[in-house]
């Protein structure tokens, strides 16, 4: 199974981002969506940005993944 995980676009030079990603910051390359400006989330994916989606569909999807993780922990 492929996941891809939300991340905020903070800075970017050229076909280059700097995300964080649930508060750990990524360089990952937005060649797949040239158009996204600083301070849109996008989902990345094998540190390629592939998508961009808004505000409430970044923070549900984290929320979500934060569940997840917290559930293998307490196994």
């Amino acid at each position: 199974m492929c996941l891809a995980i939300p991340a905020k676009v903070v800075s970017m030079d050229g076909s280059i981002a700097k995300v964080d990603m649930m508060g750990n910051e990524r360089v990952v390359s937005i060649d797949l969506v040239p158009e996204v400006k600083i301070g849109e989330y996008v989902l990345v994916h094998a540190g390629f940005a592939i998508g961009i989606i808004d505000d409430e569909s970044a923070k549900e999807t984290e929320e979500l993944l934060l569940e997840v993780a917290n559930a293998y922990e307490e196994e």
